[in-house]
């Protein structure tokens, strides 16, 4: 029997914050990881708020308190937001995770189609707006990789352009970029970084830039430098005639995968026990409390702890689950939120506002989920998994699960039940 103060289930970006603020605090703690999480899909920007009723928000933690009640900002309080926030970016730090970005104010973020999003926090080096006006009239310098798989250019060009951009594309290819041509799988970011690493390929990288036209405002490079940590970026920048700065790219996204490792070496530095490839299937319940969690390896050796929380995410993690009847949270059981029959579920045109995005599991002002309309007072349950809030239309993924988690933390970390 595995015994702890708190077991997480779910590997992803508010399960090991969640981790991590536990154990800062000398907490036992377990984080049960089935897999790839979403955050290594991230493009290198976090965001808390950036739309209500279709219209971009400027001060997300003012747009807060225009949110439907059963929002998770909401049940958290409006007034607690800055301060979570606060907290989660200092986590994000502790780990080695260099953001700039203020949650009073929003910046604007580009995507990899050249569009103006904004965004709580964007890492160091990224390419960000202070308005969605910033480029207009501005000469921008687009570096294409030659070969590349992971880059739309042609769209991200026309999308800078539409921002008011006098865009230039230039392809840049070196030595190395060229070997990895041989296999065009290798020509993906992930290939590309572990490829850019040494001193010379940089060197080589750096020529490739110095060569062309210095005149732009702006010059924006795929984010494929970096896999372990931002060292990389940091050498090239030092070997540049011009600023450079990094554009997010298409998954898989070099800057995700370095934020997921960097949280989970940081969580087993603080003593925490991250199990990884595993998946909690059911619990053991001792009238209203969880007292232990099988998982699919352990089988019958129960993780058994005084507090849980559930972060195994929304549909894409399997942490919710559908079939033709009802929407099922499939490890504990728990009570769901979801409307009507499935063809209610979704609208033809996948531009459309789809309402199972919204669907999930139902908590308390808390945190804590109910399980047959029973609330579970160990237990709590953050980020993607919760219901009220379409991330999609309202941008608050990671906002959601970065809040949830530092308030779950601090609730079990001062034995708040």
């Amino acid at each position: 029997m595995n015994n702890y103060d708190t077991v997480i289930m779910g590997g992803g970006l508010s399960g090991l914050t969640c981790g991590i603020a536990l154990a800062q605090r000398g907490q036992r703690v377990a984080v049960v990881a089935a897999g790839p999480s979403m955050l290594q899909c991230n493009g290198g920007s976090l965001e808390l708020l950036g739309n209500v009723d279709g219209k971009p928000v400027i001060r997300p933690l003012n747009a807060a308190a225009s949110l439907p009640e059963d929002h998770p900002y909401r049940k958290l309080g409006v007034e607690r937001l800055s301060g979570l926030a606060a907290a989660a970016k200092q986590v994000l730090a502790d780990a080695g995770i260099a953001t700039h970005g203020d949650s009073s104010t929003n910046h604007w973020r580009l995507t990899p189609m050249g569009v103006a999003c904004p965004a709580w926090l964007t890492l160091d080096d990224f390419a960000t707006l202070a308005t969605e006006d910033d480029l207009r009239g501005k000469r921008v310098t687009l570096l294409s990789i030659k070969g590349y798989l992971d880059q739309p250019t042609l769209m991200t060009a026309s999308g800078l352009r539409r921002l008011g951009a006098q865009t230039e594309v230039r392809e840049i290819t070196t030595a190395e970029l060229t070997a990895l041509r041989r296999s065009p799988a290798a020509l993906r970011a992930t290939g590309i970084a572990k490829r850019l690493v040494s001193h010379t390929a940089l060197s080589h990288l750096a020529d490739e830039i110095n060569r062309l036209d210095s005149s732009a405002d702006m010059t924006l490079l795929p984010a494929v430098l970096g896999l372990n940590d931002a060292d990389a970026m940091q050498e090239l920048q030092s070997m540049l005639q011009r600023p450079v700065s990094l554009l997010a790219t298409l998954p898989p996204s070099v800057p995700g995968m370095r934020m997921s490792m960097q949280l989970c070496h940081y969580f087993q530095m603080l003593g925490g026990t991250y199990l990884q490839g595993d998946a909690a299937v059911d619990g053991t319940f001792d009238g209203k409390r969880l007292v232990g969690v099988h998982t699919r390896n352990l089988k019958e050796d129960a993780l058994c702890a005084r507090h849980f929380v559930l972060a195994t995410g929304s549909f894409m993690s399997h942490g919710l689950v559908a079939d033709s009847e009802r929407v099922r949270e499939p490890v504990l059981g728990l009570d769901v939120d979801y409307s009507g029959s499935c063809g209610r579920w979704s609208r033809y045109g996948i531009f459309n506002e789809q309402p199972y995005m919204s669907f999930g599991v139902a908590v308390d002002a808390a945190l804590h989920p109910s399980c047959s309309g029973t609330a579970i007072p160990n237990v709590w349950a953050i980020g993607s998994v919760l219901s009220g809030h379409n991330p999609l239309l309202t941008g608050d993924a990671s906002g959601v699960s970065l809040l949830t988690a530092m308030a779950a933390a601090a609730a079990i970390a001062s034995g708040t039940e």
